[in-house]
């Protein structure tokens, strides 16, 4: 058995039961947030905060598409003055929802904001602390002092927001933490919990508690670890169980953005973790709200019996710090290979080469070859109906056993067994000598079963279920095979058995299978839809692809890290975001972020290797890493400075003619 870290820092009631973390109410407004309330949905306007009109327009747009609380930024003095005037006009047209103005640098528009508003979110990396980038090194004397100072500017603001019943925020971003926080902890999740826990400290202190807060980052790996260890802190210190705010920032656009939140969002309302969630677009903000609305949909839609599973006494993972679980290398799985990927072909078959370019692989008759892009799938699965021509050297094909043993040439596919007919062609000696999968289903199978898989290195177990809960049974189930001391390389088996719809899929698949990934669990990802037809496939096989790469696991593409815009930003985001991607999305591996304020740059493009950043009207600052490289260059020329910067480091490529081809021909069917 392996040691325990759940038992001694429970960060959530259950790994096996949807049982919600109870914690103290908060009141905002009318709305009430805490366990005892629905899980609330919101988001943050864009429009300028000192245009008005356009302010209330837009907050109404939010609300109609159900938004629960609006978040307005309010950068100085004079913004958090006219959230005054907004509010007026959202109550003029009978809108009762309230406001949270968002806070930076200014704890006078803080203390403002608090006597106008409903809610105030503060974040403790630079309200009244300092982020230069710089490394400090304190004594323990000078470190004590700085705490004090902080505390002495953040008290009036504590005490406003007790006069006028106004709820706070304290929202620590990973990308925002202050010099002396980085100094001491560093860029991660531990540092993003003490930032915020010196904040929550002075409200406990001043019996204050109408506090929510969140633990956010752009990866949703650091976002789900620093909210589990802030769950946990706060309760190995005896602090209030305040609720929390869920998000992942800066998650961008398309798939990709809903990919990340899901991932980050979705895994921690598995775990009975959040109260009020907001999903960070880099789209209108209206758009947010379904997806908002779907993820905290599954949760309080299932049925609050009947769902059991078998209790969980023990995790053998750290649930605070990533590490990949140990396993054999089998054939291309586990050890230190990227997860590979499987599409699933077995509805319909393979009888012509044309079907496979919905996975990346593509036949060029002109020269008699076949090409593959970067999400070419790595094994396709058949079922019981062989491929009727020969497969690239790039793709390898599973069959069901039955029907590979009866193959003229089995060695050249590879057979997926039952446990029952593995046992059997175990003992007959009719194995592939290399790779052989087996499919366990829902529950591991005990005695003679679990010895045969420690001592057979030519397995790979793909774990599947039909559970409606299927991140939890999954779970589940590796957790009992790291506890066997089964070293086998795992493959992530997922079905939609809902139907498939592009935009719900693709959360749900996000959570269950990026769940596990996030905690180092996998070693392949299947997608499956039954009967699935070509659109489908090409999008699970996308997504299979997205996943792992949100999960930092493999890397397939270009990552792009921005912002959903809000009031600072004096560009179309939008429109940037995408020009810059129809340039730079061939530079697999290349981390870029766009950020649409100095508020967010920087910052919250923590770990990308450039970026690209607003500074004033029509000014942009182009990044290395967190330097600033070039400074109010025009929005014109920014994407060819940008690309000249690359070039200079020596990591821009020029997109190759294939490549340029093949994403410009349709998909056939």
């Amino acid at each position: 058995m392996l040691p325990s870290v759940f038992a001694d820092h429970p960060y959530a009631p259950s790994l096996t039961r949807y049982l919600r973390r109870p914690t103290v109410q908060v009141q905002v407004g009318g709305l009430s947030i805490g366990s005892d309330a629905p899980i609330r949905v919101q988001s943050m306007t864009t429009v300028d905060t000192l245009d008005t009109e356009g302010s209330v327009a837009e907050a109404i747009r939010m609300i109609e598409a159900g938004c629960e609380l609006v978040r307005i930024t309010a950068p100085s003095v004079k913004e958090a003055q006219n959230l005054k005037e907004i509010r007026e006009g959202l109550r003029r047209r009978g809108y009762q929802t309230p406001i949270c103005a968002d806070i930076h640098f200014t704890p006078n528009a803080a203390e403002l904001a608090a006597r106008l508003v409903e809610k105030v979110r503060i974040n403790p990396g630079n309200y009244a602390d300092k982020k230069r980038f710089e490394v400090i090194e304190y004594t323990e004397a000078e470190y004590a002092a700085e705490i004090e100072r902080i505390r002495g500017r953040f008290l009036p603001l504590l005490r406003i927001c007790r006069e006028y019943g106004t709820a706070l925020r304290v929202g620590t971003n990973h990308g925002s933490l202050s010099d002396r926080i980085m100094s001491r902890y560093g860029d991660t999740p531990l540092g993003m919990v003490e930032s915020a826990l010196e904040f929550l400290r002075f409200c406990h202190d001043e019996r204050y508690d109408n506090v929510v807060v969140s633990m956010k980052s752009s990866n949703p790996q650091v976002m789900v670890e620093a909210y589990r260890l802030l769950v946990a802190r706060l309760s190995t210190e005896g602090l209030p169980p305040y609720p929390l705010h869920l998000g992942v920032t800066e998650a961008g656009e398309g798939e990709d953005g809903r990919v990340k939140s899901a991932m980050g969002i979705g895994t921690l309302l598995e775990d009975g973790l959040g109260d009020t969630v907001r999903v960070s677009l880099t789209e209108a903000p209206e758009h947010e709200m379904p997806v908002g609305r779907a993820l905290v949909g599954r949760i309080e839609d299932r049925p609050a019996q009947g769902l059991e599973l078998p209790e969980l006494t023990a995790s053998p993972v750290d649930p605070y710090a990533y590490s990949r679980r140990e396993s054999l290398e089998v054939f291309n799985f586990g050890h230190r290979n990227v997860p590979r990927v499987i599409a699933d072909f077995s509805g319909s078959g393979l009888s012509q080469p044309e079907e496979l370019r919905a996975i990346g692989h593509f036949y060029l008759p002109a020269i008699d070859k076949w090409a593959m892009n970067d999400q070419g799938a790595d094994f396709v699965y058949t079922g019981r109906q062989p491929a009727r021509f020969m497969l690239p050297n790039g793709l390898k094909e599973i069959l069901d056993a039955e029907v590979w043993a009866a193959q003229p040439e089995p060695l050249r596919t590879y057979p997926l067994f039952s446990i029952e007919t593995y046992l059997h062609c175990l003992q007959n000696n009719s194995l592939h000598p290399v790779l052989n999968f087996v499919l366990v289903e829902n529950t591991l199978p005990g005695g003679q079963v679990l010895e045969c898989f420690r001592r057979d290195p030519r397995l790979v177990l793909v774990v599947a279920t039909t559970h409606p809960r299927p991140m939890q049974a999954l779970r589940r189930l590796v957790f009992a095979l790291m506890q066997a001391r089964v070293m086998l390389p795992v493959v992530i088996r997922w079905t939609e058995t809902q139907g498939f719809d592009e935009e719900l899929t693709t959360l749900r698949a996000s959570t269950d299978a990026g769940g596990l990934l996030l905690d180092g669990l996998g070693d392949g990802l299947w997608l499956t839809l039954p009967q699935a037809e070509m659109p489908s496939r090409k999008k699970l096989n996308s997504l299979a692809f997205n996943v792992l790469q949100a999960a930092r696991t493999r890397i397939s593409k270009t990552e792009y890290i921005s912002c959903p815009s809000c009031g600072r930003t004096l560009f179309d985001l939008q429109e940037t975001t995408a020009r810059i991607r129809r340039r730079t999305e061939h530079l697999k591996g290349i981390k870029i972020g766009i950020m649409g304020c100095i508020v967010n740059g920087p910052g919250e493009m923590a770990d990308a290797d450039y970026g690209y950043v607003g500074m004033g009207v029509n000014k942009i600052a182009l990044y290395r890493g967190q330097e600033v490289v070039k400074r109010s260059v025009h929005t014109d020329n920014a994407l060819e400075e940008l690309i000249r910067l690359m070039k200079e480091d020596g990591v821009w490529r020029e997109p190759e003619a294939m490549e340029e081809r093949l994403a410009g021909e349709p998909i056939g069917s």
